[in-house]
């Protein structure tokens, strides 16, 4: 097809609707042996597996085995590098071929603006390629390597893979956070589970209003092809599909069981040829396999197995035998290695992005480097294997096209890989040899096999082995390591290692922040583990934050309401309802107090998840000192909900404290996802940070939604600080992360509204609660005792109701379901309200929300069998036809 008549197909695409598919050209692949076998025939006679699609389909993909609960047969890509020996220039011109692709789909402009996002370990090195082809744009990797520091910008889960957790870990967290098209790069689109869990979890941190899904196949089937359409409408973005060819893989009942059959009955041939061929069952490490016939040159026929197959398809098929060679030199090969130079900081790869001028730099450097690997070549090297190292796909392909470029030496590319693959010797199946090896860079999921495909008996007069440093460790040299298994199978190995980049920590965060600079407290009373954006302008009118959180256009944390400013009437509701619940808040804050020095730690550190838990984390430390004379250290952090809390706070509290100490405090539980936030980024945090002994158990005044186990009281009632924004919490916004404010080594942000001073109630809340904990103090003890000795265990029956409200009004989004009588306070002051339920009965701890609920014009419903006082509904609207000219609700 020439430039100009793709250029037409790719612009008529553009205007067919929101869905769109433009395919490059599928270049012949090397489909067939030397015999014109179809790598793939083996399979689909003995499990009646149909490849139906386009006319180069079966240039592009062979089949093979694994064991899989989920998925029996692997497509395997002829032109990716991973599985099949390739020529580099093949492997890079599929990439750099799609790129160009979605260049001409999306025009310079938009290209411009765009982020190229590849999926690990697979499509590593195809997505640097598109983002080559594409040109303008930087590109990132999913990674399965945590980096102690380095707090994941996304993360998704891959549903058949055998390893599943995908981390998005860019230097630049403000890499995703533009608005431009995100490109999503893997090699194959089976059923587009991958891809819709990806954006599904971005979409939410960093919605965006176009996606291009890059893949050198599509296989999906019409069902699953439809579910894109789907999605993309759902979540109101446009969705394009850029593909190098199209079909579907036809797959007979019983194919999964079938298939886990065949595997493992040549899985036992193999280990029982092992076995009769000399070597015994001690000779490997345990869970080594290595399979490897003669290479062509070396003069040892590979015999075929003769006997007729009992599954009645052609009889060729000879199981690789398991265990070492008998012959193997068991010791320790001799390597060569090779001195790359490599540039300093140059990425090895886009694990924590890659930006066009890294590209740049890396093409001036290529010529030097190739030449190097040439030089230390043996001489009468004819055939050179270049192998990479899983996610380490696209530095080793450069080098080895490169080479390529530069020698008259026939190259070829492949890398290993965690995927483990049955391995067949005949020529209608695409994986014919395995060489198996430890893993070799201490991988955050514990040890474990890993493995290069088709390597052995390919006739390599040299492999060069590219590793990054991380992975040039002494497994990697050992007498069982991937060096040695190499050195059976080829005359020379020669490895070169390049530098692993890691973005480095700053090495100091800032000390907290504290009043009168920052927040009207007292400064003894609370630090801010935050940064001052006091002069930046946040705020946007309610209802345009509405229709941008819905819409998925905005996180609710990138900007602020504007500050509501109660009217002579409510305040005077402020003023009462605090007469008549200080004693009672009193007591609470003693009782959970009580418990967390008896349960938690006799000295903790309170830590208050900013803003509604820093008034209560002030009073527990009041009562501390009231009780006990202890002078407790309170810290308030940021915690976000969909994107976790604040790591930069955290580890400046491991730095300065022992997190076993560490308590976090909040004001109240509603249906508990601030509780399930908590636990999940802590999780992370361990993982990425290695950094354990945080509690996710958050301490919390009230929990009418039984939440928590660590609680002043289950009842629902109004606390009044509630009742008011930053005039009751030290005029402190509440928090923002929003990446061109909060950079990777930043706290979360939030604003200082000292012009808010003259009505500040912030010090008199507290002194009034606080002025009543002689009067309450046995009482509070009392009942701290008997919660010690009771069942606390939570039942989330408040999360139950929250999903049956959502289902029962219609509403099939639990985050509009606000439950209790701070969250509905909330939801009157600073979102677009629909209606409150009201328990039926529910006395004056509802006085403030029924005048706001007038003011706004939404209905109050009285409700029987509620299990909170009462329940705040936002509009399940996503535009601002959700509220009157006059700013009232309206109905639906």
């Amino acid at each position: 097809m020439e430039k100009a008549e793709k250029t037409e197909k790719a612009e008529r695409a553009v205007n067919e609707g929101e869905h769109h598919e433009v395919r490059a050209d599928a270049a012949a692949g090397p489909a067939d042996g030397a015999d014109g076998v179809w790598s793939g025939d083996w399979v689909a006679e003995r499990l009646g597996v149909e490849l139906i699609g386009d006319d180069g389909l079966t240039g592009l993909l062979g089949l093979a085995l694994r064991r899989n609960p989920k998925r029996a047969h692997l497509l395997v890509s002829n032109v990716l590098g991973k599985h099949v020996p390739q020529s580099p220039s093949v492997v890079y011109g599929y990439g750099w071929e799609l790129g160009r692709r979605v260049r001409e789909l999306l025009g310079d402009g938009e290209a411009r603006r765009a982020v190229v996002l590849g999926y690990a370990e697979t499509a590593t090195g195809l997505g640097h390629c598109v983002a080559d082809g594409l040109g303008l744009a930087p590109y990132l990797h999913s990674t399965r390597r945590p980096i102690a520091g380095l707090d994941p910008a996304g993360g998704f889960e891959e549903s058949h893979s055998h390893a599943t957790s995908h981390l998005l870990l860019p230097e630049d967290p403000a890499l995703l956070a533009g608005d431009g098209p995100l490109v999503l790069v893997d090699d194959e689109f089976s059923t587009g589970n991958t891809v819709l869990n990806t954006v599904r979890d971005l979409h939410a941190r960093y919605p965006r209003r176009r996606y291009v899904v890059v893949a050198l196949v599509d296989m999906r089937s019409p069902a699953d092809a439809g579910r894109l359409a789907e999605f993309a409408e759902e979540i109101g973005a446009r969705v394009d599909l850029v593909t190098a060819a199209s079909g579907t893989v036809r797959l007979p009942e019983g194919v999964l069981e079938k298939g886990q059959e065949l595997v493992a009955r040549y899985e036992s041939e193999s280990a029982t040829e092992s076995v009769a061929g000399g070597s015994s069952a001690g000779a490997a490490p345990s869970g080594l396999i290595a399979q490897f016939p003669a290479p062509p040159n070396s003069g040892a026929a590979v015999e075929a197995d003769q006997e007729a197959d009992p599954l009645g398809a052609r009889g060729t098929a000879r199981p690789a035998p398991t265990g070492p060679r008998p012959d193997e030199d068991r010791t320790a090969p001799h390597t060569t290695r090779i001195d790359l130079h490599w540039p300093a900081d140059l990425p090895d790869g886009a694990r924590h992005g890659f930006t066009p001028a890294h590209r740049a730099r890396l093409e001036a450097a290529l010529p030097a480097m190739a030449a190097g690997i040439a030089e230390a070549l043996p001489h009468n090297a004819r055939r050179v294997h270049i192998l990479g190292f899983e996610e380490l796909m696209y530095a080793p392909l450069r080098l080895a096209r490169e080479l390529e470029r530069v020698t008259d030496i026939e190259v070829r590319y492949s890398t290993t890989t965690r995927s483990p693959v049955l391995a067949v010797d005949d020529p209608g199946y695409a994986i014919r040899t395995r060489l198996a090896f430890p893993a070799h860079d201490d991988p955050a999921d514990g040890p474990g096999e890993r493995y290069a495909y088709n390597v052995a008996g390919a006739g390599f007069d040299a492999v060069v082995a590219v590793v990054d440093s991380a992975a040039d460790t002494p497994a990697l040299h050992a007498p069982d390591g991937l060096l040695a298994r190499l050195a059976a199978h080829t005359p020379e190995v020669l490895l070169a290692v390049v530098p692993s980049y890691a973005p480095e920590r700053p090495r100091m965060l800032p000390e907290p922040l504290r009043g009168p600079h920052f927040s009207s407290y007292a400064p003894e009373e609370v630090g801010w583990l935050l940064q001052d954006l006091s002069d930046v302008t946040l705020e946007a009118p309610t209802e345009e934050r509405e229709e941008a959180i819905q819409s998925g256009g905005a996180h609710y944390a990138e900007s602020l309401p504007v500050e509501y400013q109660p009217s002579e009437q409510y305040q005077e509701l402020f003023h009462a309802a605090l007469e008549d619940s200080a004693a009672r808040i009193a007591q609470a804050v003693g009782v959970v107090t009580e418990t967390v020095l008896a349960e938690r730690s006799p000295h903790p550190v309170l830590v208050s998840l900013a803003r509604a838990g820093t008034p209560v984390g002030i009073l527990m430390r009041r009562w501390a000192q009231h009780r006990h004379g202890l002078d407790l250290p309170h810290y308030a952090v940021s915690i976000v909900r969909g994107r976790g809390i604040d790591a930069n706070a955290l580890r400046w509290l491991a730095e300065h404290h022992d997190p076993r100490d560490v308590v976090f405090v909040d004001g109240w539980t509603g249906k508990g996802a601030i509780t399930r936030e908590l636990a999940q980024a802590l999780e992370e945090f361990e993982k990425t940070d290695g950094i354990s002994g945080f509690s996710p158990e958050i301490a919390v005044l009230a929990d009418p939604g039984s939440c928590v186990r660590t609680y002043g009281t289950r009842e629902d009632f109004l606390i009044p600080s509630a009742c008011l924004n930053s005039t009751v919490s030290g005029l402190i916004s509440r928090t923002v992360l929003r990446a061109d404010l909060v950079g990777p080594h930043d706290f979360h942000g939030a604003k200082f509204y000292r012009e808010l001073a003259a009505t500040d109630v912030s010090v008199a809340f507290l002194d009034a609660v606080s002025a009543r904990f002689p009067e309450v103090a046995d009482a509070a003890v009392a009942q701290a005792k008997e919660l010690l000795a009771a069942d606390r265990s939570p039942t989330w029956e408040g999360w139950a109701a929250v999903e049956r409200i959502s289902e029962e009004y219609g509403i099939h989004d639990v985050n509009l379901v606000k439950p209790g009588v701070g969250e509905t306070t909330r939801v009157m002051l600073r979102r677009v309200p629909w209606k409150v339920l009201a328990r039926a009965g529910a006395g004056s701890d509802l006085d403030h929300v029924r005048l706001l609920a007038e003011q706004r014009g939404v209905p109050v419903e009285e409700v029987d069998a509620l299990p909170y006082t009462c329940v705040g509904l936002i509009h399940p609207q996503y535009t601002r036809g959700a509220t009157g000219a006059d700013g009232k609700a309206v109905a639906l």
